[in-house]
């Protein structure tokens, strides 16, 4: 749906504070609303979806859906760090880099879009494309889903460092294509990982690394 977006709320989606001639024009008036918008889709969809579910784990089942990491996650399957970097293509090459790699802008550019389309169309008019698009991170954290690229990422983060993730293979037909994708650490490969999907080698590669450096995993 964000495709159907007029230009001039397109471009405020889009608009980083950085480059924005007025703080006010940039994503962060909508990332404050879309927050809230994010937030009663996915608390209205567990409502109906898990009636037998307690207040506290339908608590933090939401807490997990709607958590940085899974906004920046869905924001990168939606393609939306590409927009923001043609947005921003007068930055020099290694700033561009960090700015799309920085999973807090792409979850804030995520609530902005659904802000956005929340202005443009309604609540109700977009409450079920929002389920859909997180319907993937609401079955892990349902199921009790070890997220392990957010472990390695918050226990990392206390100690002052940064993992990223690259494809170091991809084998197969496109029916039934494989990923080898690797952990990297403070620019070393620290865990590797395979698996039918980018989504789940990036998961092995993470839970390697956190093994490999002694971060034992907790689940949500």
């Amino acid at each position: 749906m964000i495709g159907t977006l007029p230009p001039e709320r397109a471009e405020t989606v889009f608009t980083h504070s950085s480059w924005a001639e007025e703080r006010a024009s940039s994503y962060e008036r909508l990332e404050f609303l879309g927050d809230s918008v994010l937030e009663l889709a996915v608390a209205h969809e567990l409502y109906r979806r898990y009636p037998d579910h307690a207040e506290g784990r339908l608590t933090k089942i939401r807490a997990h859906v709607v958590s940085r990491a899974s906004c920046a996650e869905v924001a990168q399957e939606l393609e939306l760090g590409k927009r923001l970097g043609e947005r921003a293509s007068g930055l020099p090459g290694d700033e561009l880099e960090r700015l799309l790699e920085n999973r807090n802008i792409l979850a804030a550019v995520l609530e902005a879009a659904l802000a956005a389309l929340f202005l443009e169309h309604g609540f109700e008019a977009i409450e079920q494309s929002v389920v859909s698009a997180f319907s993937e991170v609401i079955e892990d954290a349902v199921s009790g889903h070890v997220d392990n690229k957010t472990e390695l990422q918050e226990a990392l983060a206390r100690l002052g460092r940064a993992v990223s993730y690259s494809v170091l293979e991809v084998d197969g037909p496109p029916h039934d294509r494989r990923f080898l994708c690797a952990a990297v650490v403070d620019g070393e490969q620290t865990g590797m990982g395979s698996g039918s999907s980018k989504k789940v080698a990036e998961q092995e590669a993470a839970r390697q690394a956190l093994e490999r450096l002694g971060l034992a995993p907790v689940s949500p």
